[in-house]
């Protein structure tokens, strides 16, 4: 994995500082539709659904942007924590982001399979939103687990 396509150190911090936050939010939003009325505004879309069953193309619209600002948020925050250079990015570490990213992928196509299999009418299409943010969240998870536990076996040999 070259690292030419990796940001910064410092930029994983505000990863975080972006990701913690929007995940809360998110959790909140699966549970708890409060965003029905939180944040209206105009926006450009490039299709929507028009009035009255038409569809419109290239046009403004007055929508509901909460879960479109949560949703952003923590894309942004998860690809600067995933995609951020480590304090001491060596091969040990690429190798590491490199598996995690193959296992993350594969786990996440994974259980898309599943879903195609066995879930169907509306909660698929919820399954597939979940979807969209599986990989990301399955590398962090794997990625930070691993450099974690090679950093207690490494603290512990000496």
């Amino acid at each position: 994995m070259s690292n030419k396509l990796l940001v910064p150190n410092r930029f994983k911090k505000i990863g975080w500082f972006i990701l913690i936050p929007s995940t809360m939010l998110g959790i909140i939003l699966c549970f708890n539709d409060f965003g029905a009325a939180w944040i209206h505004a105009k926006v450009f879309a490039i299709a929507n659904d028009g009035t009255l069953g038409r569809s419109e193309y290239f046009s403004f619209r007055n929508t509901n942007i909460t879960n479109t600002i949560v949703g952003a948020g923590f894309l942004i925050g998860a690809l600067l924590v995933s995609f951020s250079k480590e304090k001491n990015e060596d091969e040990f570490i690429t190798e590491i982001r490199l598996s995690s990213l193959l296992w993350a992928v594969c786990v996440s196509y994974t259980l898309l399979l599943v879903a195609f299999l066995f879930v169907y009418g509306s909660p698929f299409f919820e399954v597939m939103i979940y979807n969209m943010f599986t990989v990301l969240i399955i590398f962090i998870v794997r990625f930070n687990y691993i450099l974690y536990k090679n950093t207690r076996t490494v603290s512990d040999e000496k």
